[in-house]
């Protein structure tokens, strides 16, 4: 009996013994398994990761790359109309300009019938001097139009003078408003823009330059970011350099070159002269410099969309920058409204951390210029408290 104990004892001993090599071979089994799959299901998902990519952020298909070309302009006085102002005592008597919106052109009948009557005066003894006098008199005091077609080139309508109004957010938490002050004259422009942040200060881009043959020409940007120092990126149009502060390398300055917010403008000005041109898909090249670089950015049409601001939804035109290198998490998007005469309704900028920083149209959904102001921050119930509306028109107010 002694001798069959040891026997089971001994056929338990070597059971036990083999038991952690099954289960070794058990979770190898499952571990091979588990890796399989894992592997498997992350090659399907790169092959088809596009069908999980949202909607909004897919640009369409390219249809059309516009590069850079000439404006038409008018031939005419390269300066706006002056207009004097009353002195005050004690100050020397001056001039001021006077920004006008963009006046209508002129219809067919209506130049058809002033060109018959001038034929008129003209037959008469005197009437080529008189004629002559009357359609000088009328040319100054008409309206400088900024963007009159009459010579070949890209429809260019630069948007007319204003304070622009905008609720601004920071990762979408709402801050104090911000402005883009917009001055342009025949040959020239001012744009300054100025977003509030906290704790950190206003952050203020501006961008000063002409209007050249292909339409704005930047000739300083200066961008300061709360309490640091200002960074100055110079365009010198003599020598064709661009030239920065935080940086001593240069760059060639290539037709129709921006900075970054200059590149807003000439946008809407492109588009305000040609709104058919920008369908969907449409892809326009801008070449930008930045604070320290410049690069060319792939503007692309994204379509039409709703806007949200404080009076209500608009309808705006969505642009977007597109990668322009493998990596590039930037973006920057901008939606310009019909009802705005093809201002900036919105303009979303985010970096490549992820922080977003955006402006959002506030004030009346009306176009700015000489009769409906700027975007103001006035509202109607502001105004209805008060019992009276500012129907000053803007070059009245700028003009005292």
């Amino acid at each position: 009996m002694s001798y069959v104990f040891a026997s089971d004892a001994a056929r338990a001993v070597l059971a036990r013994s083999g038991e952690p090599h099954k289960r070794l071979w058990r979770w190898s089994a499952v571990f091979a398994t588990t890796v399989a799959l894992h592997g498997a299901a992350f090659v399907w998902f790169a092959r088809h990761r596009d069908t999980f990519a949202l909607a909004s952020v897919r640009p369409p298909i390219q249809v059309a790359l516009l590069a850079p070309q000439p404006i038409a302009r008018e031939a005419g006085p390269s300066r706006a109309v002056t207009a004097p102002t009353a002195p005050r005592q004690g100050q020397p008597h001056r001039q001021a300009p006077v920004l006008h919106a963009l006046a209508p052109r002129p219809s067919a009948p209506a130049a058809t019938e002033a060109a018959g009557k001038t034929d008129a005066n003209a037959t008469k003894p005197g009437g080529a001097s008189a004629a002559s006098a009357s359609a000088a008199s009328n040319a100054l005091a008409a309206p400088a139009d900024a963007a009159s077609i009459t010579s070949a080139g890209v429809r260019f309508s630069v948007p007319p003078s204003g304070d622009l109004h905008y609720n601004t957010f920071y990762n979408g938490v709402e801050n104090a408003p911000g402005t883009i002050h917009w001055a342009s004259e025949r040959d020239s422009y001012e744009m300054i823009v100025s977003v509030p942040l906290p704790f950190v200060g206003t952050f203020s881009y501006q961008s000063r330059g002409r209007i050249d043959a292909f339409g704005l020409a930047p000739e300083h940007y200066i961008e300061k970011r709360g309490r640091r120092p200002e960074d100055v990126t110079t365009f010198d149009r003599a020598a064709r350099r661009i030239g920065f502060t935080r940086t001593s390398a240069t760059l060639s300055l290539p037709d129709g070159a921006q900075d970054r917010f200059s590149m807003v403008m000439q946008l809407a000005s492109l588009v305000r002269g040609n709104p058919d041109a920008y369908k969907s898909g449409v892809t326009r090249a801008f070449y930008v410099a930045d604070d320290d670089s410049a690069e060319l950015w792939p503007i692309e049409t994204i379509g039409d969309e709703s806007i949200r601001t404080a009076e209500g939804f608009i309808e705006a035109r969505h642009f977007m920058r597109l990668p322009r290198h493998d990596g590039d998490r930037r973006r920057i998007d901008v939606w310009l409204a019909p009802s705005l005469g093809w201002l900036p309704a919105r303009i979303v900028q985010t970096e490549p951390n992820g922080s977003q920083f955006e402006l959002v149209w506030r004030g009346p959904v009306v176009p700015p210029g000489a009769k409906n102001a700027s975007s103001e921050t006035k509202t109607a119930d502001d105004a209805s408290e008060t019992g009276t509306a500012d129907t000053t028109p803007i070059r009245a107010r700028e003009n005292p």
